[in-house]
């Protein structure tokens, strides 16, 4: 019986940094903290810099963080007054995903529930992923691979999902600023809450990956009240298989342009070459 798909609409106006969310991934999924240096048998590890730059410290998605809270703090012109906007982000888990569309060993797959999710026991490190994805999502680590490590990414909880259970990021957050559903169901939720805030005058506000003009929709989509780059998010991100028509085009027309010149080129030193030399003078006889 197939299943209802499933993912997360993500509230960024309610969202605290609290970074319950990051909290609960790491736990559920058993995930190792991000030091400079990893814990060993005599020692603690390294913790990471303070880069002085934000609050965040952790900086960025990455193979150990599947969930990141971004700070992002505006200033007015004098900088007077300051605001900050917070985003829980993640894996998108796009209906139209690039990882996907170039996985050479089908490592990549779409579940059940519409997500996309790394089959760690297929993935060959490659990182053929990791270039196709717009937001930076995919990261490799790990010792497999003779070291060379193995993709990974949120898997929205797939194991939960099989067994009837909310994603730990979404059961964890205090002000619902994560949500959990069908997606037909979140979009409802979401274009109401759009509503209700134009309403209120929060009049920049609007969905992110909703519809099907982002990679065929985002099955992890975001309220937003600002431009996407802001938040670190392209604004019209495209799968790879896109650029292979105009890529193709240029190079062919290129490639009949450079053999056009070799040709003219070819057949002018030929002609060169080949020019028979001026006749010698005839003497001029005497009548």
């Amino acid at each position: 019986m197939a299943q209802v798909p499933v993912g997360f609409y993500t509230d960024t106006t309610v969202c605290i940094g609290c970074k319950a969310c990051q909290v609960a991934c790491h736990q559920w999924n058993d995930l190792p903290a991000d030091l400079a240096e990893q814990p060993s048998e005599g020692g603690a590890g390294r913790t990471r810099a303070i880069t002085g730059a934000s609050y965040d410290n952790t900086g960025s998605l990455s193979a150990n963080n599947w969930r990141h809270v971004k700070f992002i703090e505006q200033f007015t012109p004098d900088r007077g007054e300051a605001a900050w906007l917070m985003m829980s982000d993640v894996c998108k888990h796009c209906v139209n995903a690039p990882c996907l569309e170039v996985c050479p060993t089908g490592a990549i797959i779409r579940t059940e529930f519409d997500t996309v999710y790394i089959q760690p026991d297929t993935c060959n490190g490659c990182r053929d992923c990791i270039t196709a994805c717009p937001f930076g999502v995919i990261h490799i680590a790990g010792p497999e691979n003779e070291g060379k490590g193995l993709a990974k990414k949120c898997t929205l909880c797939y194991d939960r999902l099989q067994n009837s259970l909310v994603p730990a990021c979404a059961q964890a957050c205090p002000t619902e600023s994560i949500q959990f559903g069908p997606i037909e169901e979140l979009k409802a939720r979401a274009e109401a809450r759009v509503r209700q805030l134009q309403a209120d005058g929060v009049s920049k506000a609007y969905l992110y990956g909703a519809d099907d003009k982002i990679l065929g929709g985002l099955n992890a989509f975001y309220l937003l009240v600002d431009e996407p780059e802001v938040y670190g998010l392209p604004s019209s991100p495209r799968l790879p298989s896109r650029s292979v028509p105009p890529s193709s085009a240029f190079s062919i027309i290129t490639a009949l342009l450079m053999a056009l010149a070799a040709l003219l080129s070819f057949r002018s030193r030929r002609t060169d070459e080949g020019e028979p030399p001026e006749p010698p003078q005839n003497p001029v006889t005497a009548e």
